[in-house]
């Protein structure tokens, strides 16, 4: 697998002036084709920081984002929005509405960034709209409904759609299925979960909850105060956590296989996190 996506000792700051923090410090992270990649830590942490500067919306104060072969620190701001207007790189959001206009219909919202890229004749960019809504297991009849009359899991195979649309190369999905009930959350993470081999595209996931993660990724990156702590298989970072923030983590969620820690180890994995920081 070729890699698609590397970060290199990213460093990247947030605010004005004295204000002004960073939010990642020598953030190291790759994505291959064909692979997902779990991007995993608390509210805070720096993963939509992260995600940001992959799609050029974030400084880079030093460090590397190379995206398929393009560095995009160097890409001058006046040529950023045709950068992400190519669509090598599309967001999921949580909430499907963040991304869906609500006066459009669904053909219009799916096939929109293929008529902002233009160069595509009426039936064909009506041919590419379809595709994508049956790739993402909606038939042809979706077409002409606006958000409002879907259900959740509906509107948000819609935001992969538009998405998928413009043939990414990574796909970036922000908690993608926590706004989902449990029926929905798993057709949505199935769906995710054969993307890559059939179209050929990496994907950053990135989610607090291990259960989703621990279902549809190869990789697991543990991002904490904007460190990465803790990197590798799935299986080895799930079944053999090396760092307290990763323990703590895992022993705090029982719907993994290992169950929940009790109260007192996970007071000793924040008395041992704290000597970390």
């Amino acid at each position: 697998m070729s890699e698609l996506l590397e970060v290199s000792n990213l460093r990247v700051s947030l605010g004005r002036g004295r204000a002004r923090t960073q939010i990642l410090h020598g953030v190291d992270l790759s994505v291959a084709s064909g692979e997902i990649v779990g991007l995993i830590g608390e509210t805070g942490s720096g993963k939509t920081t992260l995600a940001r500067t992959v799609l050029g919306l974030a400084r880079i104060d030093s460090g590397t984002v190379s995206l398929g072969g393009t560095d995009v620190g160097s890409i001058p701001g006046r040529h950023l929005r045709a950068f992400r207007r190519a669509g090598l790189a599309q967001y999921v959001f949580q909430d499907p509405l963040q991304s869906l206009d609500p006066q459009l219909t669904v053909a219009a919202s799916v096939g929109e960034g293929l008529a902002v890229r233009g160069g595509l004749r009426r039936e064909q960019l009506s041919a590419r709209m379809l595709d994508a809504l049956d790739l993402v297991g909606l038939d042809p009849s979706f077409a002409d409904r606006l958000p409002a009359e879907l259900s959740g899991g509906q509107r948000q195979r819609v935001a992969i759609a538009r998405a998928m649309v413009l043939e990414p190369g990574l796909l970036i999905c922000d908690e993608p299925v926590s706004a989902l009930d449990a029926a929905s959350r798993g057709q949505v993470l199935e769906l995710l979960a054969g993307l890559p081999s059939v179209r050929e595209l990496g994907m950053l996931f990135i989610s607090h909850d291990l259960g989703s993660v621990a279902s549809i990724t190869d990789r697991i990156v543990v991002l904490y105060r904007g460190n990465v702590v803790e990197s590798g298989s799935t299986e080895r970072v799930l079944n053999d956590p090396q760092h307290p923030y990763t323990r703590l983590l895992v022993g705090s969620a029982p719907t993994l296989g290992g169950g929940a820690a009790d109260r007192g180890t996970r007071a000793q994995l924040r008395a041992l996190l704290a000597d970390h920081t």
